[in-house]
């Protein structure tokens, strides 16, 4: 286990009056240069190496999410778990004052983490995402302010499988998640479901994105021959943002999350769609997001149209 890098320090960044408007209407924002060459140098030469480790294994686990067709010979990676836990030159970026500043302008000064993760698209196979909502993951939450803040650790285009997202969904309802039969699908299930107006979210290498919890969002396959996509997803949320029913327990879960600020004593409470829930939640296939999205079926996409 490697000792946490330092955040960068000394430097700031902030969100200006018309970009948090965007967020606030359209449910997303992008900041161009965000890194430098450099940085984005370091992230990708780290990737590369994860990717050669991840030959070492032949399944999922709690570090590598593979792709259909991985072997030790072509290994092939689609999702780096918890990055920041796994090599500090993730952690810096996930640390980095200037995306805290940013995620403060929007949730507050109390910022509680919940992780990141490392989607890859490789050239010519990377796996779609379904059109799903970040906020119907998980328990139901007292307020609404989460969000992710995406790195472009490559240029992202429609072409290689950027993310796509519906302006404005997120100050709609939230969508049914499960099947039928009461699996989570990790993806909207709804039959009549239509994204509607797509917007790809374009970015040059170093810059990010930032989106809200409730956007719909989706992302189609890579299907260029050689332009990789790689996207380094940070998730945080306002520290009032408690899980409905916190006990002693998760509040310090709660506590151990926070990366700046401090835990409030209470929650605080903000009006939003119910989250759909089945009366009898049935046990799916755990893991990544990828693996629930196998419960919609072979050959399902609401994706055609929006590659």
């Amino acid at each position: 286990m490697f000792v946490p890098g330092e955040p960068e320090s000394g430097k700031s960044a902030m969100l200006t009056t018309d970009q948090i408007e965007s967020y606030r209407q359209n449910g997303y924002v992008t900041i161009p240069g965000m890194f430098d060459g450099e940085t984005i140098g370091k992230l990708r030469r780290v990737t590369d190496e994860f990717v050669q480790r991840s030959a070492q294994v032949s399944e999922n686990n709690d570090v590598f999410d593979l792709e259909p067709g991985h072997t030790s010979s072509d290994p092939r990676l689609r999702r780096l778990k918890r990055p920041e836990q796994q090599h500090p030159a993730y952690d810096r970026i996930f640390r980095d004052d200037r995306i805290l500043d940013m995620v403060e302008q929007l949730v507050g000064p109390n910022v509680q983490e919940f992780g990141g993760k490392l989607n890859m698209k490789c050239a010519a196979y990377g796996s779609p995402v379904e059109w799903h909502q970040d906020f119907a993951f998980g328990p139901r939450r007292s307020n609404d302010d989460i969000l992710a803040v995406g790195v472009a650790i490559d240029p992202m285009t429609p072409e290689n499988g950027c993310l796509l997202v519906v302006p404005g969904s997120h100050r709609g309802r939230i969508y049914d998640h499960f099947t039928a039969d009461g699996v989570f699908a990790g993806a909207v299930t709804e039959p009549e479901f239509d994204p509607g107006d797509v917007a790809p979210v374009q970015l040059d290498a170093g810059d990010i994105s930032i989106h809200h919890g409730r956007l719909l969002h989706a992302s189609a396959p890579n299907t260029t021959p050689d332009r990789p996509r790689r996207f380094y997803l940070l998730q945080y949320s306002a520290a009032d943002s408690w899980v409905e029913g916190a006990d002693e327990e998760q509040i310090e879960v709660s506590r151990a999350q926070m990366i700046r600020g401090q835990l409030p004593p209470e929650p605080r409470y903000a009006d939003f769609p119910p989250v759909p829930r089945p009366a009898v939640v049935r046990q799916g296939r755990g893991g990544s997001i990828y693996e629930q999205q196998t419960h919609l079926g072979r050959g399902f996409s609401r994706l055609s149209g929006h590659s």
